[in-house]
């Protein structure tokens, strides 16, 4: 009879917020599969758990999921913990997880606590409907173009983001989510815990004023809701659409007039399509 591998969430600051089932649980495996084991036995030795560990991380996880696979199927329980949260979110554990449930072994997930979460339920941001982009690109053209492609989803946008990271991703936030209520939960459940809100540029200008902000870690939720009104493409955005389609390629045109208008990427293209194809402007069913 094959073990149960148990996803276990663990901590995200408070050592104390943890769930008396995770706690019975790394108590009663035989084996836990720790991101970092040294860091993960501060946990431990606060709740008095001696269960052996092992190291299962970004740069050893594909090979580290085939010697956990067969211990769990030779029979041994085995739980895996990450550095905090919830394993998997934006942290190691996908490859082991695939690995078992190909093997036909049982799943168990042993829910916790989560920073995505933590810091959606008390922004005040609206939560009916949010998107997930994790850690994005540190290069910041890449992380640019990530960004660009998030303003067509409508809803609360939510961004994990690092001290050393967190003034460069502010400055494109203020270019390309101008007007967009922001809050910034840094250190949640921590001693410093603190929820920062208003547009990029105002959020920029208090992490320049208390360079103390900018150390610890960062989820960075963006209110882009959907607007019909935003969606309209009016008549002077046709003609300065048709004016930059005789100039530049259809990419570069959209590319500009999103920056010009704050129009959704969608939107534009797809007028910038009409107009190339020789439609009538706007698809409006009169003559001009």
């Amino acid at each position: 009879m094959p073990g149960v591998l148990y996803i276990v969430a663990t901590p995200i600051g408070n050592l104390d917020d943890i769930s008396l089932r995770a706690i019975a649980t790394l108590k009663a495996v035989d084996v836990i599969a720790a991101e970092d084991t040294r860091h993960s036995r501060q946990l431990l030795n606060h709740l008095g758990i001696a269960t052996r560990m092992i190291s299962c991380h970004e740069h050893n996880e594909e090979a580290r999921a085939v010697e956990l696979v067969e211990i769990l199927a030779a029979g041994s329980d085995v739980a895996l913990i990450s550095d905090a949260g919830t394993p998997l979110i934006s942290d190691p554990g996908y490859r082991l997880v695939r690995a078992a449930r190909q093997r036909g072994i049982r799943v168990t997930p042993i829910p916790g606590a989560s920073s995505l979460i933590a810091a959606l339920s008390a922004a005040g941001l609206p939560t009916d409907s949010f998107h997930f982009g994790g850690f994005l690109s540190a290069k910041p053209g890449e992380r640019g173009r990530q960004l660009e492609a998030m303003r067509d989803l409508h809803g609360t946008l939510a961004i994990f983001e690092s001290g050393h990271r967190i003034d460069g991703l502010l400055r494109q936030l203020a270019q390309i989510f101008s007007e967009n209520q922001c809050v910034v939960a840094k250190e949640l459940s921590k001693l410093h815990e603190q929820f920062l809100q208003g547009e990029p540029a105002q959020l920029l200008q208090r992490f320049a004023d208390d360079p103390r902000l900018g150390r610890g870690e960062f989820v960075v939720l963006i209110d882009n809701p959907a607007n019909a009104a935003d969606r309209e493409i009016d008549d002077d955005e046709v003609k300065l659409l048709q004016i930059l389609l005789d100039e530049v390629s259809v990419k570069m045109a959209v590319k500009i007039a999103m920056r010009l208008t704050g129009k959704k990427k969608n939107e534009i293209y797809q007028q910038a399509l009409r107009i190339h194809r020789g439609d009538r402007p706007g698809g409006n069913s009169g003559s001009e």
